[in-house]
């Protein structure tokens, strides 16, 4: 397979599909199966300032404080994990200290960059970082006795920093 198998017609490569996906959080073993993750975003308040003497009728814009939405991951509904033990640490009323652990998204390319490359060992090709995550909501799935759908729960993560790949 020639290494330009995943390029268009120009000679530029396809871009990264959405469907492959890893999350991990750290410190705790094993790996949760997310069906979606939303919201990884980060914002900078605008300042604006305009002097009393200044020539200009426009304000002068500088950059404030960097602020991050919540992330909301989406997963089926299984019956016991780490993760949801996390989860439960972090919403019950009787907890301590509140866990925080460092949370990476992990995009995966799932076209071989190399000729012997399978997609078994194809690294992730961006990993957005989440610094000391913690779960602020949790929602329980919805339940409904005359659908045969997957139980679907969501958890919603607060984070200090976000961490961007090239």
């Amino acid at each position: 397979m020639a290494a330009d198998t995943y390029t268009n017609g120009a000679g530029s490569y396809y871009p990264l599909t959405k469907m492959n996906f890893l999350v991990t959080v750290a410190t705790i073993s094993g790996t949760a199966a997310f069906s979606e993750v939303t919201g990884v975003e980060g914002s900078v308040d605008v300042i604006e300032f305009r002097q009393g003497n200044s020539g200009s009728l426009a304000p002068v814009k500088i950059p404030g404080l960097v602020k991050h939405g919540n992330v909301t991951l989406r997963m089926g509904y299984i019956l016991d994990s780490p993760f949801k033990t996390w989860i439960q640490e972090c919403v019950s009323e009787t907890r301590g200290q509140m866990p925080r652990y460092d949370v990476t998204i992990e995009l995966i390319d799932i076209n071989p960059a190399a000729p012997n490359q399978t997609v078994e060992t194809t690294q992730g090709t961006r990993i957005w970082t989440l610094t000391n995550a913690w779960v602020a909501k949790y929602n329980a799935p919805d339940l409904d006795a005359k659908t045969s759908d997957v139980a679907i729960e969501s958890v919603e993560l607060a984070y200090e920093e976000l961490v961007i790949p090239n």
